[in-house]
């Protein structure tokens, strides 16, 4: 039976994940995982040969996130932002294919809200359009580097706190198919989709072929399997798809439950979560071998 790879990102480790903290690939393999979903690194972070021969020795594969910002923003409207977030895409396939990653996904279009300290405000129907003609020729020039080096790029739709311009799937499909490359696709993520979608399984077939990396994370970011998320009807969802790719897990850990503490804060491990993600990962992969002993 074809099951997908599962793994987990860097991040539940370390931020910034660097060369000490490589042993955390063999306690992924350990936990169940069969993929690591890394940042892009940033200049001088990770020595790219040293990172590829260290996940192929844990027996991993990888896949990346993009990190966008401001200075680096397909959406904007600044010549120079826009530019750089179109090398900075071209720069993700270079790392992607020296590390042997097949998959940059992320808010690929850039304009990233409250993260990034941007506060949402109204948009005109000139200014959005101006935005979508922006994002859709930065992809399809980014999107030849890629096709060019078998990487493929997954637009990630966030929800509306993180972003005013692709939060729905029907939102990221209108951008990928505008860009109609096979090497630009959707790529979903269950915490968000989980505020926007009016249903979540139909949603991943509405990205049907078009999908191409998949987050399962719960409506808290937390552990798969401890919320509110009915895992087997997206397993379900994602086999009728014919889904084959990487579902990476992401949780962010609240350990503080103390009212005014930012539940949205990225918080470094204080102790082993080995066993809860092992149990994540198990949980999951069950749910995806029954959807397929049901089919």
């Amino acid at each position: 039976m074809t099951t997908n790879p599962i793994g987990v990102i860097s991040m539940f480790y370390a931020r910034p994940f660097t060369r000490e903290h490589f042993g955390c690939f063999q306690r992924m393999k350990r936990a169940g995982a069969d993929v690591v979903e890394l940042l892009v690194p940033e200049p001088g972070e990770l020595d790219l040969g040293e990172t590829r021969a260290a996940i192929a020795d844990a027996g991993l594969s990888c896949v990346l996130a993009a990190r966008v910002n401001l200075n680096r923003d397909l959406a904007s409207a600044d010549a120079g932002a826009h530019h750089a977030g179109v090398t900075y895409l071209e720069t993700c396939v270079d790392v992607a294919a020296a590390l042997g990653a097949a998959i940059v996904g992320g808010p690929l279009y850039g304009a990233p809200l409250v993260f990034a300290g941007r506060a949402p405000a109204p948009v005109d129907d000139d200014e959005r359009k101006r935005r979508i003609d922006a994002i859709v020729a930065g992809l399809s020039q980014a999107g030849k580097r890629a096709a060019e080096s078998g990487v493929q790029f997954g637009v990630e739709p966030l929800n509306r706190f993180e972003t005013d311009i692709c939060n729905t799937t029907r939102h990221a499909l209108e951008i990928v198919e505008r860009v109609s490359n096979p090497a630009v696709g959707v790529m979903l993520d269950t915490f968000h989709m989980n505020m926007e979608e009016f249903d979540l399984t139909d949603a991943i077939r509405q990205a049907g072929s078009k999908l191409l990396h998949f987050q399962a994370n719960e409506n808290n970011r937390g552990f798969v399997g401890s919320g509110h998320i009915d895992w087997p009807t997206i397993a379900r969802a994602l086999r009728d798809v014919a889904y084959r790719g990487p579902i990476v897990l992401e949780p962010f850990r609240r350990r503080d439950e103390r009212a005014g503490t930012p539940l949205a804060q990225w918080r470094a491990p204080t102790e082993n979560e080995d066993e809860p993600l092992a149990a994540s990962i198990a949980f999951l992969k069950a749910a995806l071998a029954f959807a397929g002993r049901t089919a």
